[in-house]
């Protein structure tokens, strides 16, 4: 992770993949939707429309977790809630170096 001294921009997010720094899978595999839909909401069509902080994607065929990082400025407790969680079950934290078309705008 970055240094807390260190500047970060605000578009920067943390993708947390669904699986052990041992390379275990993480179960329940539906552990990313359970998280992402903790910050979601229903829209005026009556769809789940996920948080701009915290999404739910797919990279390389993985399902992996987006976070903001800037979260922890907007809602403190969900980044700690979320990245505690990704820590104590040694889940691989990597930041977002996706650009252009691949890249989440979340």
């Amino acid at each position: 992770m970055q240094d807390k001294g260190a500047v970060v921009n605000k578009d920067d997010k943390w993708v947390i993949r669904g699986v052990t720094e041992e390379g275990k899978k993480l179960r329940p595999s539906d552990w990313i939707e359970r998280l992402s839909s903790t910050l979601a909401s229903f829209g005026n069509d009556h769809r789940l429309q996920y948080s701009n902080a915290v999404a739910p994607c797919m990279i390389d065929g993985e399902k992996c977790l987006v976070v903001a990082r800037n979260l922890d400025e907007i809602d403190p407790d969900a980044y700690a809630f979320i990245m505690g969680f990704a820590k104590s079950n040694q889940l691989c934290i990597r930041e977002d170096r996706r650009t252009g078309e691949r890249a989440l705008s979340v």
